[in-house]
């Protein structure tokens, strides 16, 4: 059930990341309030270039015009 919960709140995140153009730091600070306030202590974000992107279920948000992602990972168990 927790995972659902994740996987629909990473859903939102990655669809209102998407709607407008954000320098990448900013948008980055906003995701991990996001995910903090989901209860998610043991995680990765990341900046990188689209070309960088292996997993597309890991971006979370683009920024910078397109020209970057970001990808979330969840470290632990």
């Amino acid at each position: 059930m927790k995972k659902i919960g994740i996987v629909i709140l990473l859903g939102m995140l990655a669809s209102t990341a998407w709607a407008a153009p954000k320098p990448c730091e900013e948008l980055k600070k906003e995701i991990e309030v996001k995910i903090q306030a989901a209860g998610v202590t043991s995680y990765t974000l990341e900046i990188v270039p689209n070309d960088e992107v292996k997993d597309q279920s890991m971006v979370v948000g683009s920024c910078e015009f397109g020209t970057k992602k970001i990808i979330y990972q969840r470290n632990g168990g």
